[in-house]
């Protein structure tokens, strides 16, 4: 099983690679990658967007959190209850932003050894450049389908060094890369307070390097899917927020609007009643000038 979504990988690689070039697309190649990235996207999106709102119900959830911590600030084990049974009475997930990484994953091992198997194969599309990288199969030497070495590519001294501006050209992707991913966590992982959070938070800061380094050491072509799909959540990202700001924004109007509509027919009330009650006393004034009228009058006769 694990070979055929192996192989379903690399033929849709091969697929889009053929349709692009067929319409003429320069670096076919590395734009079938991108597209391929879209697809990935677009399936996990689900997931992605389940994380975005978990990170922005966390950051909502901070003020809570604080007023946990002060209560419980001598009792660690009860400062985790109440958090988690915070986090339950709200539906929120606190390790729910790993999960759109972890079900990547199975789709990042597969690519690798995708573009393994295109690696060994006669006249590969993988050996393409892609705008300033030299070829999406570099920086490293494969053999026998197998990568070979490390980081020898960009050590000056070694036997495989390919030479400065072929280090300097394969090496501007792995930068963008830690780049992006490093900005990328940052949008995704709300600032808490909460320790389990603070101390996942620091942990998940290594990971921008380790892709780093495995970019290093794996063809350029799986560093492109990396780079894309950082960029990709950036996007989803950003418009996701702004989505839910600009709701809450709305709701909050509308609550503002209801608010200030209750309190104009309050008003009216008020002083349609004030209305009522001068009208009454008028009334009664009026009742009152009469009787005495009356009563003047009968005096008058009696005497």
């Amino acid at each position: 099983m694990w070979n055929a979504f192996i192989g379903l990988i690399e033929q849709g690689l091969l697929f889009f690679d053929q349709i692009l070039d067929t319409v003429g697309v320069p670096y076919s190649f590395g734009f079938a990658i991108i597209l391929f990235t879209l697809v990935i996207k677009g399936l996990t999106y689900p997931l992605t967007l389940k994380q975005m709102k978990a990170s922005k119900a966390q950051q909502e959830l901070q003020p809570k959190l604080k007023a946990l911590q002060k209560k419980y600030s001598d009792d660690r084990e009860a400062l985790a209850k109440a958090q988690m049974e915070l986090y339950k009475e709200h539906g929120i997930n606190p390790l729910g932003g790993c999960l759109p990484t972890l079900v990547q994953m199975p789709v990042w091992f597969a690519l690798y050894r995708a573009l393994l198997n295109l690696a060994g194969q006669p006249d590969t599309p993988l050996t393409e450049g892609f705008f300033w990288i030299p070829s999406l199969a570099g920086p490293v030497h494969i053999v026998q389908g197998q990568f070979t070495g490390g980081i020898e590519w960009l050590l000056p001294n070694g036997d495989a060094f390919l030479g400065w501006w072929p280090a300097i050209a394969y090496l501007i992707l792995p930068v963008l890369l830690v780049v992006s991913q490093i900005y990328t966590q940052k949008m995704m992982m709300p600032q808490s307070d909460d320790p389990q959070q603070r101390a996942m938070g620091q942990a998940m800061m290594f990971m921008p390097f380790m892709f780093g380094y495995f970019a290093l050491v794996v063809p350029s072509g799986l560093s492109l899917y990396w780079f894309t799909s950082n960029i990709l959540s950036m996007i989803q990202q950003y418009f996701t927020m702004r989505s839910q700001n600009e709701a809450k924004a709305a709701k909050a109007g509308s609550t503002e609007a209801g608010e200030q509509l209750t309190k104009t027919a309050l008003e009216v009330s008020a002083a349609a009643a004030t209305i009522e009650k001068g009208a009454d006393s008028s009334t009664q004034v009026q009742t009152n000038a009469n009787e005495r009228k009356s009563k003047s009058k009968r005096r008058r006769r009696k005497k």
